[in-house]
């Protein structure tokens, strides 16, 4: 009688289980791949006959999982990280390297540490190619889907797949156009919490920390004006009674056209690197953590 067996399904066919679980979507997959669909059709489907299971089933135009799928997403996942991480080569002359170095962050990071970081990567490793990705509250599934290399920022990423290095600690302070009374000295918080305040929600996708801090005081504050980002802070505060609390190092980068005030209560604000086993002993990405690091270390002082 014959007996079916998970070993002849190689490393790619779990690639492609990974990506149609991320993605929700054969379809999507194979346009992630650039290939027809019914080779993301086969590659699961000998799967299925080896574990006996559906794997994934239609739900609207795109599939769910079922139970065993996640469960084996989750250990292919980690198997992939350790062989990329197998074949990545350990060392490497960053004059003639190639390749990519892959990073999300946040307007914060990508403001204070990345510019003077890529003037470090083009001098260095002039053949590398940076990328940059929005985190913007999903750095975590960016690099466990392998979209990235590196995560930068204030995010909790576990996982015995994942490494940590805290890198900086910033804080919050308040920006506010320099005629505003609440630049004329220190700020009490009953101040605070009635200025007109200026809200940088993230698109939605991720809230301050300094927000869950006024709540743990029983104080509530609701913004006069909300921006789904940063960029256009600075000139939509000016000429006006708008404070918006934002960290440190990101007013430090700013024009100087807005007065820093400490805010009345402190909150930090850990900014940390993180990576997986994928890029772990990688020799040019174990070179741009060190080059990060570095720059952190430089902007702190």
């Amino acid at each position: 009688m014959a007996v079916n067996s998970i070993d002849p399904i190689d490393i790619g066919t779990l690639r492609t289980l990974v990506l149609v679980y991320d993605l929700q979507s054969f379809s999507a997959a194979a346009k992630r791949l650039d290939v027809n669909q019914s080779t993301i059709s086969y590659a699961i489907e000998r799967l299925r006959g080896a574990l006996h299971d559906p794997l994934f089933v239609r739900n609207g135009n795109g599939v769910t999982a079922t139970e065993r799928c996640a469960a084996l997403v989750g250990w292919a996942r980690d198997m992939i990280g350790e062989i990329d991480g197998l074949a990545a080569p350990a060392e490497f002359d960053p004059a003639t390297a190639e390749g990519s170095v892959t990073i999300s962050c946040n307007y914060h990071e990508r403001q204070t540490l990345i510019p003077r970081f890529t003037a470090r990567l083009r001098a260095g490793a002039p053949l590398v190619r940076l990328v940059l990705l929005d985190a913007a509250g999903h750095g975590d599934v960016h690099l466990k889907q392998n979209q990235c290399d590196i995560v930068l920022g204030p995010v909790g990423i576990v996982g015995d797949n994942f490494f940590r290095r805290h890198i900086l600690t910033d804080h919050y302070v308040c920006v506010m156009d320099p005629a505003n009374p609440l630049a004329r000295g220190r700020i009490a918080l009953s101040a605070y919490a009635k200025a007109e305040h200026v809200f940088i929600t993230h698109s939605g996708e991720w809230e301050p920390l300094y927000l869950e801090a006024l709540r743990v005081k029983q104080i509530e504050i609701e913004p006069v004006v909300s921006l789904p980002n940063h960029d256009s802070l600075e000139r939509i505060i000016a000429g006006t009674r708008l404070v918006a609390t934002i960290p440190h190092h990101l007013a430090r980068a700013m024009r100087g056209g807005l007065h820093v005030a400490a805010l009345p209560f402190r909150v930090p604000i850990s900014i940390d690197m993180y990576w997986s086993a994928r890029t772990a002993k990688s020799g040019l990405h174990k070179w741009a953590r060190g080059l990060l690091a570095e720059e952190a270390r430089a902007y702190a002082a």
